[in-house]
């Protein structure tokens, strides 16, 4: 009996079926094992202003992609990539002021109506053609501070209509008290803004004189007393048509980073539809998730494979092309043994 127990111990076979046992015991025993991730709160804030349709992204095959669709897709790709009990908030930005579409919600828990609202942002959302970018950024960090989330905001930079000479809105928060991510959409180059005619079918591009090339509110510039025509009382900004590039559209970097610098965000330029997961989890406050892993399948998948394992064993020689001493005949009697 001794002799039967001691040859079946040394039996790699009985040894795993041996683990597999215990390790199936142990999933009645361990419970979940507690684990502190860290995650991210964010309300991303989308430009769906007119200039946001310009096509200056390259998509698949090299088909061209307007900044709107490839700051959709980045945002897409970002919430597949939070970890989860992160959770993030949406709002549109349009003339002076973003609207919030849904408080933060989590992005695992619901990815399927959060990935769906991003998939369904649309230029034609906008309420008014305006683009007071400045206005806009200070409001959306005002929603950031009184949801406790971090900043998002994603806009290809370019007041409609131009800012006055004497410059934009001032900043009158604290700078750096909402952390976040300014990112710049579109390409460096000047390109055209497409045209919609009132049933929302594309018609062409605006030329120079559909657009307002100067703000000519406020006090003139300090080159205008040598602009042709200048009249102080009649024509202080002079006599003939505004003319410049602001029918045409890039990313306005420049005033992008001084916006970051008066808010205290970080910027960063979309590259393409993968390039916000970095930098925004670089910019925005980690923040401890609570959470648990659960052994249990760790510790089942480990017993199924020591299964596989003893089933399997006494084909390893036949699958190897190996049969013991004695040929085929011989293979039975070791089988057996």
């Amino acid at each position: 009996m001794r002799a039967l127990l001691t040859r079946n111990l040394r039996d790699p076979r009985f040894r795993l079926l041996a683990g597999a046992l215990a390790l199936v015991a142990l999933t009645f025993v361990l419970g979940p094992l507690p684990l502190t991730r860290t995650g991210v709160a964010v309300l991303a804030i989308v430009d769906i202003t007119g200039s946001m349709n310009v096509r200056d992204y390259a998509g698949a095959e090299g088909k061209p992609v307007s900044r709107l669709e490839t700051a959709k897709a980045a945002l897409r790709d970002l919430v597949a990539a939070l970890p989860c009990g992160s959770r993030l908030a949406l709002g549109l930005f349009t003339e002076r002021r973003p609207f919030l579409l849904f408080t933060p919600i989590e992005v695992c828990g619901d990815f399927s109506p959060l990935d769906g609202a991003l998939a369904a942002l649309d230029w034609r959302m906008a309420w008014e053609g305006d683009s007071r970018i400045s206005a806009g950024l200070f409001r959306a960090v005002d929603m950031a501070a009184e949801l406790d989330t971090d900043l998002l905001f994603l806009t290809d930079g370019q007041e409609a209509p131009p800012l006055p000479s004497t410059g934009g809105p001032v900043f009158d928060g604290k700078p750096g008290a909402v952390r976040g991510l300014i990112v710049g959409t579109g390409g460096y180059a000047l390109s055209p803004i497409p045209r919609f005619n009132d049933r929302g079918r594309e018609t062409g591009f605006y030329g120079s004189g559909d657009v307002q090339q100067e703000n000519r509110f406020g006090p003139p510039p300090a080159d205008a007393e040598s602009r042709e025509g200048y009249n102080p009382r009649n024509a202080p900004f002079g006599g003939a048509a505004a003319t410049g590039s602001e029918h045409l559209s890039s990313v306005r970097e420049p005033y992008l980073k001084r916006l970051s610098g008066e808010t205290g965000l970080t910027y960063a330029h979309l590259d393409g539809p993968g390039g916000l997961v970095r930098p925004l989890l670089a910019a925005a406050t980690p923040r401890p998730l609570p959470g648990s892993l659960d052994l249990r399948p760790f510790l089942g998948g480990g017993a199924l494979a020591l299964l596989v394992a003893v089933f399997a064993s006494p084909l390893l020689p036949l699958l190897a092309g190996t049969l013991p001493p004695g040929g085929p005949r011989r293979f039975a009697t070791w089988k057996k043994a």
